[in-house]
């Protein structure tokens, strides 16, 4: 005859062992963390200072390489198609402020201003307090695959320009 502590420690290190279980199921649905690569050859390089501004607008071969790289890179947190589920921002929104600007000129340097702030966040990363909110990926991707990124993500813009 079993005693109770037997049936409890039994429970207890099957629940243990299930939620053990749950956890690296979790991990593996997260899919694969790890910065992918990003092919750019199709792209005319830039050289080797960074542009404060994407060469790549309207280039369709960026596009269709950001397109691939955003949904390998940037996806799982921004969401796919860019629409994101609430864990990062939602990256169609990101040039929002610069659709209602009537003024040309200043259209343009918001147009700048944004593209500045997004190539020094993703060369950079975002931190917190300490906490990571996004990784730096400067030395994983090169200036070509951000631009294509970001000449993807201009394709989805919340409101068009």
């Amino acid at each position: 005859m079993k005693t109770r502590s037997t049936l409890h420690r039994r429970t207890h290190n099957r629940l243990v062992a299930l939620a053990l279980a749950g956890a690296a199921l979790g991990a593996l649905a997260h899919g694969d963390v790890t910065p992918q690569a990003v092919d750019t050859t199709a792209l005319p390089r830039l050289g080797e200072g960074w542009r404060d501004e994407n060469p790549f607008r309207q280039n369709e071969a960026a596009i269709k390489i950001g397109t691939s790289a955003y949904n390998q890179n940037c996806a799982r947190c921004h969401g796919l198609e860019a629409i994101s589920g609430g864990i990062a921002p939602d990256l169609r929104k990101l040039d929002n402020d610069c659709a209602t600007t009537q003024d040309s000129s200043r259209k343009a340097a918001c147009v700048k201003e944004n593209d500045e702030y997004f190539l020094t966040t993703v060369r950079h990363g975002r931190t917190r307090n300490g906490a990571v909110y996004m990784p730096p990926f400067e030395g994983t991707f090169d200036q070509e695959a951000i631009w294509a990124i970001k000449s993807y993500l201009e394709t989805r813009r919340d409101k068009p320009l």
